[in-house]
C-alpha cells in the first residue's frame, strides 16, 4: 500500500472514532444523562429565593426606637458564570469587608447555581457594584438589623443573625412576635444569567412590633453611672435594675461592660451575658431585710424590741462575728436592721426557726424564676430545709449559704415597698396595638409588716446607718446594703479578697414610685455596699426621681 493511501487510511479511521465518541456522547446526553442536565439547567436558571419578613421594631415605653430593620441588599453569585473567580473575589473583599478566599471558596464551586456571598450589607456600600454590572453577581433586596440608640441597653435587647432570627436576648425571646413570615420569590434568568422573570409566590408578613417598658433615657442614665463605678472601682462587672414597685415594671436594667450590638457576637461571654438574671451570687446582707420580714410577719418580734447582743454569736461548730468589732450593745430590732448586725440577724432567726424562716424564703420567690421573660434566667440556689446543717440558721439569713439573681432581689425589695404584693417583673408593655396588662401580684406579706419594714430601711441611710451616701436632700430614702465575700473555688471557704458590693432601695419611703437594684462584681479598692454601690444608687435616684416628677417631701 502507497504511503498517501495508508494516510488517508488513518485520518479515515482517526474521523470515524471522533464520529463514535460524539454519537455516544449524543445518546448518553439524551437518555442517562439528561436528567442531570435539566437539573443544572434548572439550578443556573431557575431559583427560589426566600424574601424575609420586616422584623417588628423594639421600642421603648415612649415609642423611641431601639432595634428597627431596614433594607439592605444581599450579594449572590452564580459561580457557572464566573470567568475569573481570583479577581473577582479580590474586587468584591473590600465593598463586602470579607476576606478574599472566604469568597473565593465560594465562587470557585461550578457545582453550586446560587451561593451568597454577603447578608445585610447597607445599600451605600455596594452602590459601585450595581453600577459595574459584574456577571454573575445579583444584588437581592432584604433587610438588616439596626439599633439606634447604639449600646444601649445591649444585653437586654439581645441580638439577630443574618437569617432574620433573634439569638439572644428579647430578639430571641420574642422572636415568634417580631419575625413574622417570610415570603418565596421565583427567578428565572435566561442562558447569560440575565434575570427575565421575577415573582412572588408568597408574599412576605411583616412582623409586629414589641413596645417595652423600658424608659431610654432612665436607662441612659443607669448606664453611665455603671460606666462611673466601672472607672473609679475597675469591678469585674456591675448590674443596675430600676423598676415601678406598683406594677412592676422595669424602667431600666444595665449591664457593664457594656457590648456593641453591632458585633455582639465577638464580645466576651461575661459581657454579653445579661447579669440581672443570669448571675448568681450570695446577697449578703441585703438577704437580712427578709428574714426580718418573716420574723415580723410570725410576730417573733416587733421594731421596737430590743436584744442584748453579745460582740459574736455561736451557732453549731461556727462562731460568727459583726463586721466591725464592738462590744455588748443593746439594739431594737430596727437598729439591728440599720446597722446591719449579724449577731441580732441570727438572733432574731433562731427565735422563727428553720421551718419557719425557710418558708419565708419560699415566700419571697427565692429559688424560683422571676418571670421575667429574659432567656438565661437563673433561679439561684436555695437550699431545702432538710439539707440545711446545724450552722444554716447561722449563715442563711445573713445571706450566705444561698445564691440569688440581682432580678429576685429587686422584686423581694418591690413587694415590701408595694404593701406586701410580690409581682413579676414587667417588661412588654404591648404588642403591636394590644396592651399588655400588668400581672397580677401575690400577696406575702400584710400591709402592716411592709409598712414597717419600709420605716426600718429608712434607718439604712440615716445618722448610725450602713448606707449614708445613699441620701438625697428633699426625699426619704430606704434600702439596704449588702457586702459579700464570693465562694473560693479553689482552696473552698470564702474568698479574703474577692466581694461583691450590693444596695436595693426605693423612694419615697411612704408611697415608692422607684426602687433600684445595684450589684458590683469584685470592686477594687473599696468592698463595702455603703461605699462603691449606695453612692451609684444614689447618683440614679437623684436623676430619676425628678424626671418622673416625684416631688420632694
Amino acid at each position: 500500500m502507497r504511503p498517501i493511501e495508508r494516510r488517508i487510511g488513518l485520518l479515515f479511521a482517526g474521523f470515524l472514532v471522533l464520529l463514535l465518541f460524539a454519537a455516544g456522547r449524543a445518546v448518553w446526553f439524551g437518555t442517562l444523562g439528561s436528567a442531570r442536565l435539566e437539573r443544572a439547567a434548572l439550578t443556573q436558571q431557575v431559583s427560589e429565593l426566600p424574601v424575609p419578613a420586616q422584623r417588628g421594631t423594639i421600642r421603648d415605653r415612649h415609642g423611641i426606637e431601639l432595634a428597627v430593620s431596614e433594607p439592605a441588599l444581599a450579594v449572590a453569585a452564580n459561580p457557572f458564570l464566573i470567568g475569573d473567580p481570583v479577581r473577582l473575589a479580590d474586587r468584591l473583599a473590600g465593598p463586602l469587608r470579607t476576606d478574599a478566599r472566604v469568597l473565593l471558596r465560594k465562587l470557585a464551586d461550578r457545582d453550586a447555581g446560587f451561593v451568597y456571598l454577603a447578608r445585610g450589607v447597607p445599600a451605600a456600600r455596594v452602590e459601585p457594584l450595581r453600577r459595574l454590572k459584574l456577571t454573575g453577581i445579583e444584588l437581592l433586596p432584604e433587610t438588616r438589623r439596626v439599633y439606634p440608640r447604639g449600646w444601649l441597653a445591649a444585653q437586654l435587647l439581645g441580638t439577630v443573625g443574618t437569617d432574620n432570627v433573634g439569638r439572644a436576648g428579647l430578639e430571641y425571646a420574642q422572636q415568634r412576635v417580631l419575625r413574622g413570615h417570610d415570603g418565596t420569590r421565583r427567578l428565572v434568568k435566561d442562558a447569560l444569567g440575565e434575570p427575565i422573570s421575577l415573582r412572588d409566590l408568597s408574599v412576605a408578613r411583616p412582623g409586629s412590633d414589641v413596645t417595652l417598658t423600658i424608659d431610654a433615657r432612665i436607662q441612659d442614665r443607669v448606664e453611665a453611672v455603671l460606666g462611673e463605678v466601672g472607672r473609679v472601682w475597675r469591678p469585674k462587672g456591675a448590674t443596675a435594675i430600676a423598676l415601678d414597685p406598683r406594677s412592676g415594671e422595669v424602667l431600666a436594667l444595665a449591664n457593664w461592660p457594656r457590648v456593641d450590638p453591632a458585633t455582639f457576637g465577638s464580645a466576651p461571654e461575661y459581657a454579653r451575658q445579661n447579669r440581672a438574671v443570669g448571675a448568681v451570687y450570695e446577697p449578703g446582707s441585703t438577704f437580712k431585710a427578709i428574714t426580718m420580714a418573716g420574723a415580723l410577719e410570725e410576730q417573733v418580734t416587733r421594731p421596737q424590741t430590743t436584744f442584748d447582743l453579745a460582740p459574736q454569736i455561736e451557732v453549731a461548730d461556727r462562731t460568727i462575728k459583726e463586721a466591725h468589732e464592738r462590744g455588748w450593745v443593746r439594739l431594737s430590732a430596727a437598729e439591728i436592721l440599720a446597722q446591719s448586725s449579724n449577731v441580732g440577724a441570727i438572733t432574731i432567726a433562731t427565735r422563727m426557726g428553720e421551718q419557719r424562716f425557710a418558708t419565708w424564703v419560699e415566700r419571697f420567690g427565692f429559688g424560683h424564676s422571676t418571670g421575667s421573660g429574659i432567656p438565661g434566667e437563673e433561679r439561684g440556689i436555695v437550699p431545702s430545709v432538710d439539707r440545711y446543717s446545724g450552722a444554716s440558721i447561722g449563715n442563711l439569713p445573713i445571706g450566705q449559704g444561698l445564691s440569688v439573681t440581682p432580678m429576685q432581689m429587686a422584686v423581694a425589695y418591690a413587694a415590701i415597698a408595694n404593701g406586701g404584693i410580690l409581682r413579676a417583673p414587667r417588661l412588654l408593655r404591648a404588642v403591636g396595638e394590644r396592651r399588655r396588662a400588668p400581672p397580677r401580684g401575690r400577696r406575702v406579706v400584710s400591709a402592716a409588716t411592709a409598712s414597717d419594714l419600709r420605716l426600718m430601711l429608712e434607718g439604712v441611710t440615716g445618722p448610725g446607718g450602713t448606707a449614708p451616701e445613699a441620701a438625697i436632700e428633699g426625699y426619704a430614702l430606704a434600702g439596704k446594703t449588702g457586702t459579700a465575700q464570693k465562694p473560693d473555688p479553689l482552696y473552698g471557704g470564702y474568698s479574703k479578697t474577692r466581694y461583691v458590693a450590693s444596695f436595693v432601695g426605693f423612694a419615697p419611703v411612704r408611697a415608692p414610685r422607684l426602687l433600684v437594684a445595684v450589684m458590683v462584681d469584685e470592686p477594687q479598692g473599696a468592698i463595702t455596699g455603703g461605699q462603691v454601690a449606695a453612692p451609684a444608687f444614689q447618683r440614679i435616684m437623684s436623676f430619676a426621681l425628678p424626671y418622673l416628677q416625684v416631688a420632694p417631701e
